[in-house]
């Protein structure tokens, strides 16, 4: 993953591109009929189930927007919500707040729905050692937000984006004219770009586990789309060489079992792509 410094950029970006999408020169309905003196409150309403998480991000809009709104927070982010719960209150100009509206609630309501559904993932490896990871299949231009949620969730954070981790996936093995070709072509970028990045090489067979072994310096094997079977093969080759990875298809309904075949980790992309945005409103009070 990036740094914090790196990963609060991305956050700022996203937060000034947001306001600027649905801002621009103004807010007119708001403008149109409410002063700019007059003060109000509002609070976030839950009208759902499940793992809450944006919270913190709000307090980081409606401090860009409106450094004088105050907020009074009464639920944290990770906590475990039902219907008619109260998440926070928001104080200061109601232009202020009308600003920000759109934006908490769009943020929160996918960040809730990530979380809920990594929190689900987590209950179901209980006990086994393993670890749920997310992926890149995220939101374009809203990846931060997207990763943060599945932290709240209890997952853990896959590399940000290309430039923070090498994986070497099928076509980079096939366009490299190789696996191994990839690998120590790999090695030798590192090397003269003077780049300390970890390795991640995915093999699709057992055939390519052991091609993988032959070569030093792997931080983890991505086991993708085996069986049961063949995963538990697997992981008796890789044996503490270096940390392994299944993905692929991996759903509710098959998670546990892959874990029990004893991988380190296991990463899905349906914690980011195919989740149903927690229902939440933010309400005059």
């Amino acid at each position: 993953m990036i740094s914090p410094e790196k990963f609060q950029e991305e956050l700022d970006i996203i937060i000034a591109n947001a306001i600027r999408e649905d801002v621009g020169d103004g807010d007119h309905s708001s403008l149109a009929c409410i002063p700019d003196t007059v003060k109000g409150k509002a609070k976030l309403l839950v009208k759902d189930k499940g793992v809450i998480a944006g919270v913190e991000f709000a307090k980081q809009v409606f401090k860009y927007v409106d450094s004088n709104l105050k907020v009074e927070t009464l639920i944290e982010d990770g906590t475990s919500v039902k219907y008619g719960d109260i998440v926070f209150y928001v104080e200061g100009s109601s232009q202020s707040i009308l600003k920000t509206e759109r934006l908490v609630l769009n943020a929160m309501q996918r960040m809730s729905a990530i979380a809920t559904k990594t929190r689900s993932y987590v209950d179901l490896l209980e006990g086994t050692g393993t670890k749920i990871l997310d992926t890149r299949k995220t939101t374009p231009g809203i990846r931060a937000l997207e990763k943060w949620a599945v932290k709240i969730g209890g997952g853990e954070n896959h590399r940000f984006a290309l430039y923070d981790m090498i994986m070497l996936k099928d076509n980079h093995i096939d366009f490299a004219g190789g696996l191994t070709k990839a690998i120590n072509k790999t090695k030798q970028y590192l090397k003269d770009t003077n780049r300390d990045l970890k390795i991640i090489v995915e093999a699709r067979d057992l055939n390519e586990i052991k091609e993988i072994l032959k070569s030093d310096g792997i931080h983890r094997i991505l086991i993708d789309n085996f069986n049961y079977e063949d995963t538990r093969k697997a992981v008796k080759l890789i044996g503490d060489k270096c940390q392994s990875e299944s993905s692929g298809g991996i759903n509710e309904d098959t998670i546990r079992h892959y874990a029990e075949c004893g991988v380190g980790y296991i990463s899905s992309g349906a914690l980011t792509h195919s989740v149903y945005n927690m229902d939440l409103s933010l309400k005059a009070v």
